[in-house]
């Protein structure tokens, strides 16, 4: 099996660069049993199941994401999260109360809850509805900006967060139970 491609040099070459040189730093290059072809990579898949207690709401699952990966024993790989929902996001931010307000009010003002969406107007909406039926076209239009999942790499067995970085499912439309996929893929 050939060395994979990685920014046009190899991994066999990668093992060589010295830290930094190109904004390239080194990282342990693939075992040799998966360059030849003799290794397997795994996929655990994990369900966390939140409960929200308003909107919108930023609830932190980092350490819930982070014991999914340990609990898979992962080396190296990544983990993808994923929101089952279209009024609830998944984010990658830093967890500082003030800015979370910030985040609120920019979510309020990007796609305010009383405009009037043509998704609210019960009178002319036929498709997706249900007994409960809420009025939520703006928590729809919030999930545009924000999207449904994040990845990220997994090296040595760790998640590849930066310091000030915590993942977030994102509540954009009303307290109820949610449920995020997170999916943990390596060797």
């Amino acid at each position: 099996m050939d060395d994979q491609v990685v920014s046009g040099a190899t991994t066999q070459e990668l093992g060589n660069i010295p830290a930094h040189r190109n904004g390239v730093e080194a990282r342990k290059p693939i075992p040799e049993k998966l360059r030849e072809g003799q290794g397997s990579m795994t996929t655990h898949v994990y369900c966390l199941k939140l409960q929200s207690e308003k909107a919108p709401e930023f609830l932190d699952i980092t350490q819930q994401v982070r014991q999914c990966v340990e609990q898979a024993k992962v080396d190296q790989g990544f983990v993808m999260v994923y929101s089952k929902h279209t009024t609830a996001a998944i984010k990658i931010n830093e967890n500082e109360p003030l800015l979370l307000e910030d985040m609120e009010r920019f979510l309020e003002g990007m796609s305010p809850r009383d405009r009037d969406y043509r998704h609210n107007d019960f009178s002319i909406r036929t498709v997706n509805m249900t007994e409960d039926e809420s009025p939520n076209g703006h928590a729809h239009c919030q999930h545009l900006l924000l999207g449904s999942s994040e990845t990220i790499p997994i090296m040595d067995g760790t998640m590849q967060v930066g310091r000030w970085q915590s993942i977030f499912m994102v509540e954009l439309d009303h307290p109820r139970p949610r449920e995020v996929v997170v999916q943990v893929l390596g060797y």
